[in-house]
Order: C-alpha cells, then structure tokens, then sequence
C-alpha cells in the first residue's frame, strides 16, 4: 500500500524507476506495432512523482474506498500509466507486451472495467476533468479526503467542454481536484499554438480561479514541491502546468510531433534503450522476441 505524501523520498530511486518505465513504454509499444509514445514519455516524471512519492493507494487492493484517483483524459498515453501501473504492482511488468493485443487487459486506450488501477475508461479528448469533478463532488458529498488527479494533454485544451469543466472546478470550490497539464506545444498535426494557440496558459486559468503552478515537467523535485503546494491550497482547484518535452528521453523522439503516434521498430528501439539504464522491466530474452 502507497500511504502517498512521502516527504522525503529517495530521489535516485525515483530517477531510476523514470528509467524502467520509459524503458517499459518503448517495449510494450514496440511488441504492439502501434500506439503512441510522444506523450506517453512526456509525462514519466510526473507519474513517478506522483505514484511513488503522493499518490494514497494500494496496487493490491485497486477499487480500495479511501485511495486517490488518477483520471487520464489523453487516454490515448495510456502506455505511460500502463507502465507506472506495472512498476507499482498492479500486474506484472511481462504484462506490457501484450499492448492492443486481442482479449488484452491493456487496451489501446483505457478500460476501467477490465484492467486494475484505471479509474476511467478514455480516447474521446476533452471528457476526463469532467468526469474528475464528477468523481471530486461524490467524495466531498461522503465527507471522504481523497483526492482526484486529471492529466490533460495540451492539444486537448481546444476542447470546449475542458473550458466548461475547468469553469466546474472553480465553481464547486473543488480543492480536492488537480489538474496537471503535460504543455509540450505539439500534437498529431503540429505545434499547438500553430493549431490552435492556446497561451496565454496560467493567465487563462487564473482568471478562470484557479491556483495556478509552472514548473519544468522533467523535474521530480518540482512536482513534489508542487503537490505540496497543491494540498496546502484551499478553495479553490489547482493545475500544475508541465514544461515538458514530447518524447523525452529518446534523442530522436524529442520535440517531433511525428513520434505523436508512430511506434520504433526493433532497430530504432535498439538505439532508443541503448542510452538507458534498466534494472527492472521485460527481460532480454522477451525484448529480444518482440515484434518489429
């Protein structure tokens, strides 16, 4: 069980469990042949922070009553919290390599019902901060201090219906919401503001109530100072706003919205994993098998 609000982590093992779970990603994703690993790598930082270090939960007991929800709404990096999911215990990390696979627990974009430690089933953008403060009012209405945790895409915020929720949130006073928006300013067509600009970011959403943090996405010390930040925060709702690089980690990944949803083949995850350092994850004899 993960009691969550760990003040004082060990900040290397943090580090080394951002390096398994990137690792897992490009596996699993490379035995799928498809899926999408851009913003699955983004958000790694932050999902270790919050699994290992914040998080209220028990890997052995997903539906237990008083755990903290995680909502991701980009459902489709999905792969990322598949790989957080396995790190933690929910199922074995040999699991991953049945990514998209037919009859699979771990599906191309979540499913509540049959894979552990999915809170909502997800692909359709814009739908997860809604459902979040839909989960956020019931807990405050059973006078439960769990919290809920939406993960948002940048490209998602062309959403309209996010702006309703986000007016929700504020409206509800709901301080047991926080929103973490993974801002690397690229999506499947391009960059963001080049689709549809979205800035200016934090001043659009402190008009809009909320208590707003910057940080730099790729940083487990920040986003432990901000989950601080955010507890301490009452009345209102907070988003963290996360800096990040699309595919981080993998130099040829890195800031290329064509990695958004195009899987590396059995050389270039070759040279992908080449730079890291696992100790944990598939074997060699199962990365050896995967699929191209």
């Amino acid at each position: 069980m993960f009691q969550g609000k760990n003040e004082n982590p060990d900040i290397k093992k943090l580090e080394q469990h951002t390096v398994n779970i990137r690792k897992s990603i490009l596996v699993s994703l490379n035995a799928a042949g498809s899926g999408h690993p851009g913003g699955s790598l983004s958000m790694v930082e932050f999902l270790t922070a919050l699994y290992f270090a914040e998080l209220r939960h028990d890997p052995a007991d997903p539906k237990w009553e008083k755990r903290d929800r995680v909502f991701l709404s980009k459902g489709h990096a999905n792969p990322g919290l598949y790989a957080v999911l396995a790190e933690t215990g929910y199922f074995p990390v040999e699991e991953l390599l049945t990514l998209r696979k037919l009859h699979s627990r771990l599906q191309g974009h979540p499913h509540s019902v049959k894979t552990p430690g999915i809170e909502i089933s997800a692909g359709s953008l814009g739908q997860g901060l809604g459902a979040a403060n839909g989960a956020a009012m019931g807990l405050k209405l059973d006078g439960s201090d769990a919290r809920v945790f939406c993960i948002l895409g940048d490209g998602e915020l062309q959403e309209g219906s996010v702006w309703e929720s986000i007016m929700t949130s504020a409206h509800r006073k709901l301080d047991n919401v926080l929103a973490w928006i993974d801002y690397n300013n690229l999506q499947i067509d391009g960059k963001v503001e080049d689709v549809k600009g979205i800035a200016p970011l934090a001043g659009k959403l402190k008009a809009f109530n909320w208590h707003v943090i910057e940080i730099d996405g790729h940083s487990i010390q920040a986003h432990l100072a901000a989950f601080k930040e955010a507890r301490a925060t009452k009345g209102k709702p907070t988003v963290i706003i996360a800096k990040t690089v699309k595919g981080k980690g993998v130099c040829f990944m890195e800031n290329k919205a064509e990695w958004h949803g195009v899987v590396p083949n059995k050389e270039q995850l070759a040279d992908a994993l080449s730079g890291l350092c696992v100790v944990n994850g598939p074997s060699k004899n199962q990365l050896e098998n995967a699929d191209a």
